[in-house]
């Protein structure tokens, strides 16, 4: 299912192609998955918790900077996804062509990325306390801004470049979890009774 997919993209493979590819009967396809769908989404979620590991295990290694926990566990992530260029394709591209619960799952998958960065900001402030408090929406944007870029890169073919971002995508990191919150300009796109 991953290579299919990966190669011809969600819409254009069936399961009888997957089951062709795999070498196993109909019924055996069946008897584990009820669709397309509950087979790409299983394939999908199958090796995240491995990847998750990795990344803690590689922040770890930082002991208390969470400066250098956040680069290692970053480049850890970037290389754990240029290392699967099959893998990268079908979940940055093609799962969220694959309908409402493929988009649900994948935003379920961020939980431990949004508690990972929420952890950072509040090392972070604890290191310095002068940093304002950690603005709610900080986690989401890291993550959501950091997935589309990394989707992006795999669109246009360069997953096997990913490491290389790494520079970038961490001093992005570090800008927002340790931004003070400026206030707003005055103006028409300020919310009424906004002060910042």
């Amino acid at each position: 299912m991953l290579r299919l997919v990966a190669r011809r993209g969600y819409a254009a493979t069936s399961v009888p192609d997957v089951i062709a590819a795999a070498r196993v009967s109909r019924n055996a396809f069946y008897a584990q998955f009820a669709d397309k769908e509950a087979c790409f989404l299983a394939v999908c979620e199958r090796d995240l918790p491995e990847m998750v590991d990795t990344i803690y295990t590689a922040a770890a290694e930082a002991g208390e900077d969470w400066r250098e926990g956040l680069w290692l566990g970053l480049h850890a992530y970037l290389r754990w996804w240029q290392e699967r260029p099959e893998y990268a394709q079908a979940y940055f591209v093609e799962l969220p062509r694959a309908g409402e619960r493929a988009v649900g799952q994948r935003d379920a998958a961020y939980r431990p990325f949004l508690d990972m960065l929420a952890a950072l900001g509040a090392r972070a402030r604890l290191e310095d306390p002068s940093l304002p408090p950690l603005a709610a929406s900080v986690p989401r944007l890291i993550v959501y801004g950091s997935t589309e870029f990394i989707a992006a890169e795999v669109r246009a073919g360069r997953a096997a470049g990913l490491v290389s971002a790494a520079a970038d995508l961490y001093r992005y990191a570090v800008t927002l979890l340790t931004a003070s919150r400026p206030p707003l300009p005055p103006g028409p796109a300020s919310p009424p009774g906004s002060t910042g």
